[in-house]
């Protein structure tokens, strides 16, 4: 049964100011060296392979605030939970060979949707120590909004939206609002805010087509919000535009032009200066300055040319260091002061479609798979046999860090939280 009623939401946790020593400054976290590969600490592949759907493949990763745990989401319509165990129980990579050979542990709660999973996402201040706040939004095919208990895999409310024949129509991407307090929805040529002490079917809606039919048209396929506390919010659409609204009212600010695909991913910069754009069929990351939107600084490069997946990047908690995925299973990382490559390591023999650095641990996580078609001869047990250990699986990856003496050789602590002012660049891939 899905409950509609009240949603109480545990109270806002206040962030704690990084002060300007360095040595604090240094100590969390830690300071992630590229130039180093990673190991493979955790791995998981026979747990996505034991499903009833033979061709079944990771479309994304997406770690929790507070760090506890991760949560995938798969082609069966399932999201799965892992819980971290100690990061100090497993940091020698000797220690941690073995973990790579089979399944390191099983996950805490599967969670089946009915349909397709479109998007979702977490409650901003999700924390395990409060069981209230353990919450993740989703949205799927012909399915209203559903918010799931990340403690007991309970649906907690769900959040209706009714078409012009009074049915529900399914949202496209969801986002919580940086206070925890709204939705944001995107459908096509419109977003719904559904207030989330009150599920059910109340929401405001504006649509992204001014009168003139000026704005955003489309699906809007991906929402972001500022972490700066600017009120400004990003939406890409399958149109391949950005637009950025102001949160309070949904103003149109102005809509961004570039992208050669339908957009798929956007992303904030940490101090909220800048933004990164990401589209299908598109081999390019884009960077924006939102505060000068005549061109884009920057172009990161990234296998995707081919594939329709989302591939999902992320920053690193600095805010200095881009990594994304692609359909040659590498992990590329960027430096986004310069935009040139750093560097990049092999995380999988199929398409890397989900990679998220941890928020404040040196480690990272990352999905693969893409859909495959056997013979029609083959059965399903042999197209599910035929897959290597590292495809169609998950993995969670280590980074090595800076000494607090190298550290203060060779990172500027003023430049931590976003870009200097530099020229564009436009590295070759």
């Amino acid at each position: 049964m899905e409950d509609d009623g009240d949603l109480e939401v545990g109270e806002i946790m206040e962030e704690q100011p990084m002060t300007d020593d360095q040595s604090n400054y240094y100590s969390w976290p830690p300071a992630i060296r590229f130039d180093v590969p990673p190991h493979k600490t955790y791995h998981f592949s026979t747990h996505f392979r034991a499903s009833s759907n033979p061709n079944n493949f990771l479309k994304g990763v997406k770690w929790s605030p507070d760090g506890s745990c991760f949560l995938t989401s798969s082609d069966d319509n399932t999201l799965s939970l892992f819980t971290l165990p100690d990061y100090e129980s497993c940091t020698d990579e000797k220690a941690c060979s073995s973990a790579a050979l089979e399944d390191s542990f099983p996950p805490n709660l599967v969670m089946t949707e009915g349909e397709a999973i479109y998007d979702y996402c977490w409650y901003p201040y999700m924390s395990a120590s409060d069981p209230v706040s353990c919450v993740f939004a989703t949205t799927t095919r012909d399915h209203p909004i559903h918010l799931w208990d990340a403690s007991t895999g309970q649906l907690r409310c769900t959040y209706r939206a009714y078409d012009a024949m009074d049915e529900i129509t399914a949202a496209f991407s969801v986002g919580f609002n940086p206070t925890g307090t709204k939705i944001f929805a995107g459908y096509n040529k419109s977003v719904r805010i559904f207030d989330i002490h009150r599920p059910g079917r109340d929401f405001e809606q504006h649509s992204t087509i001014q009168g003139n039919k000026e704005g955003q048209s489309g699906i809007i396929s991906s929402i972001a919000f500022s972490p700066s506390h600017t009120g400004m919010l990003a939406t890409g659409s399958y149109s391949q535009t950005t637009a950025i609204h102001r949160e309070d009212n949904m103003e149109l600010l102005y809509v961004l032009h570039g992208q050669e695909g339908g957009v798929t991913h956007v992303q904030f910069s940490k101090d909220g200066n800048y933004l990164y754009t990401g589209g299908r069929k598109d081999p390019y990351i884009l960077c924006w300055d939102i505060r000068k939107t005549v061109e884009i600084v920057f172009k990161l490069y990234r296998s995707s040319e081919t594939t329709n997946q989302r591939i999902q990047f992320d920053t690193d908690p600095y805010g200095r260091h881009l990594g994304t995925g692609g359909q040659d299973g590498l992990v590329h990382i960027y430096d986004l002061q310069t935009g040139q490559w750093v560097s990049s390591f092999q995380a999988a023999s199929d398409t890397v479609s989900g990679f998220g650095f941890h928020p404040f641990l040196p480690m990272a996580a990352t999905s693969s798979g893409h859909r495959r078609f056997g013979p029609l001869d083959e059965s399903d047990e042999d197209l599910s046999s035929i897959l290597r250990d590292d495809e169609n699986c998950a993995s969670v990856w280590s980074f090595s860090v800076y000494s607090p003496e190298d550290y203060a050789a060779n990172v500027d602590p003023g430049d931590s939280n976003g870009q200097s002012d530099r020229e564009n660049s436009f590295p070759d891939p």
